[in-house]
């Protein structure tokens, strides 16, 4: 059966795609099949919806922009003479009835657009709201090119996540009627810490289930808060993994049909914090690169939180690009705004101190009248918190930087930070780790050296809001803390299945109502790159008025 396919060589390019940037997204595309025409290869495999990048979202509504896209596509095509692509775009849905469009695989060969095949299975899940925008394929059929047969589909993840039986049609089953010899797979996958052994087992069971060869094409690189971690795969007949392209970095890998090698060689398995470090450093400068801007402010506390964003934005943009602002108040400890200082000088950023006593005194002198003597609260505290963001949003709009948010999920949860002011920011950098995970974050971040000063990883957590506040006063410890947020969110059970597995069942009450009731809070965050299976944000749809306890 395999006889026709010699020599047929095939590559995989895995390119970092600019939501709308048609020329950008065209010429990366344009200079990916020279190179692959030029290590000799007869068809190369871009990701889905590669043309317009992903996730376009409400610009699929513009004709302008699917128009632009078919434009690109011809564009790309005219490159394609002794090669073939496969590359993904949104296509008008040529009958009246359904959705307006298709979610579509162009197949180029000859300087031309030769044929269009449809994505049948739509995700709605999660950050997926495909359904909204495009209509399901019912027409399936293979490509014949240069003899071998090949059968592309886009995405279709679900196959073997056992949702499938609710779906009558299977793509690759009805492809299967035509004999193809090689399955070509496009996607739009993102990160979560998980998804690379997730993926790796969704591929694998295709192939043991179909008997054929897969080349599957990721994104990489990040939208917003979306991060694509690449790790495109191929693998041969027998279920072997052949090729693993490289994470969170462009490649281009080209495989010979004929001699898929036995296995590729097994590269050691990240950590799942190694994971998420990369993931976090390449979401910070591709926000950056895509805006269009190049210099990021934070408010640098001494605390773990603001070092670790800290770290990662010098990483990602060049420590003489994120400039730290020590803001300190009558309640930061000597040793805070030392520890703040010695990272600032570690990575060689620009830093200033600014104190913050006098502003906030004044704004207490103003409010006196207004407060009617009632005791120190959480007013006086959120003014220190609110005239940090008053000075960072100066100096951000003065000099055109983008302040990071330093907030992490934990207090984001559970609401234990100040709207207008830590909560402020163009870009949540941690808003999807928790604080244990921060921890670990800033272990790896020295992993070589000491870079974030020990001390502000073995000190005990406090906003310094109040005289010797520390986080423990009114939050239980991060351990059992993380750990029922982690049940509520993102394993979604309820509270009577947490307090059944052991947690107490006032603290699970408290955790929760703290959660819920502070919806609105996260409902005016900054976008949170998303690091885990259920980040908030767009994947987590919640109502701001709700009530949900044992």
């Amino acid at each position: 059966m395999h006889h026709n396919t010699k020599g047929m060589k095939i590559a995989i390019a895995q390119l970092n795609y600019h939501i709308g940037n048609f020329e950008s997204n065209q010429n990366k595309m344009i200079s990916a099949i020279a190179d692959a025409k030029k290590q000799g290869a007869d068809l190369v495999v871009f990701a889905e919806l590669a043309i317009s990048g992903y996730p376009p979202r409400d610009f699929l509504e513009f004709d302008d922009f699917i128009e632009r896209c078919w434009i690109a596509t011809e564009e790309v095509a005219k490159h394609c003479t002794d090669i073939a692509a496969v590359v993904g775009l949104p296509t008008k849905n040529k009958v009246s009835v359904g959705k307006s469009l298709y979610n579509s695989a162009a197949f180029l060969n000859e300087g031309k657009i030769q044929d269009v095949l449809h994505k049948s299975l739509l995700p709605t899940y999660d950050i997926f709201d495909e359904y909204r925008y495009f209509e399901p394929n019912t027409d399936f059929h293979c490509v014949n090119y240069k003899g071998t047969k090949l059968a592309i589909t886009v995405c279709e993840d679900i196959w073997n996540l056992g949702v499938q039986d609710l779906y009558k049609i299977k793509p690759m089953d009805e492809l299967m009627k035509e004999n193809p010899e090689v399955m070509i797979n496009i996607a739009a996958s993102p990160f979560h810490y998980e998804q690379a052994e997730r993926r790796k087992m969704i591929m694998k069971a295709n192939v043991d289930k179909y008997h054929l060869p897969i080349f599957y094409a990721n994104h990489v690189g990040a939208q917003t808060e979306l991060l694509f971690d690449g790790g495109s795969l191929a693998y041969n007949a027998h279920g072997e993994l052949v090729g693993d392209l490289k994470y969170f970095e462009e490649d281009l890998q080209v495989f010979d049909l004929n001699q898929l090698p036995e296995k590729a060689e097994s590269k050691a398995k990240p950590s799942k914090i190694a994971l998420i470090h990369d993931a976090l450093v390449m979401g910070i400068k591709n926000y950056f690169q895509k805006l269009g801007f190049k210099q990021a402010i934070l408010g640098l506390s001494g605390g773990i939180d603001s070092a670790v964003t800290m770290a990662l934005a010098a990483e990602a943009l060049g420590s003489e690009n994120v400039r730290a602002i020590l803001l300190p108040s009558q309640y930061s400890s000597d040793h805070s705004i030392k520890d703040a200082e010695d990272l600032a000088k570690k990575l060689g950023s620009p830093y200033q101190i600014i104190p913050i006593k006098t502003i906030f005194e004044s704004f207490e002198k103003e409010l006196k009248p207004h407060f009617e003597n009632l005791p120190f609260n959480i007013a006086e505290e959120n003014i220190q918190a609110r005239t940090r963001g008053v000075l960072l949003m100066a100096l951000s709009n003065k000099f055109g930087y983008i302040l990071l948010n330093t907030s992490n999920k934990s207090e984001s949860a559970v609401g234990y930070g100040t709207l207008y002011g830590d909560m402020n920011g163009g870009l949540s950098v941690l808003g999807d780790v928790y604080k244990v995970d921060v921890f670990e974050l800033a272990r790896y971040i020295n992993r070589n050296e000491e870079i974030i000063p020990w001390n502000t990883i073995n000190k005990p957590p406090s906003a310094e809001l109040r005289p010797d506040q520390k986080d423990s006063d009114s939050l239980p410890e991060y351990e059992i803390l993380d750990s029922i947020l982690f049940q509520y969110i993102e394993k979604r059970k309820g509270p009577r299945e947490i307090i059944e597995m052991g947690f107490d069942e006032a603290l699970v009450n408290r955790v929760l109502k703290l959660v819920n009731t502070n919806e609105y809070k996260r409902y005016q965050t900054p976008p949170i790159l998303r690091v885990s299976t259920k980040a908030f944000g767009m994947g987590r749809r919640m109502p701001i008025v709700a009530k949900y306890l044992s």
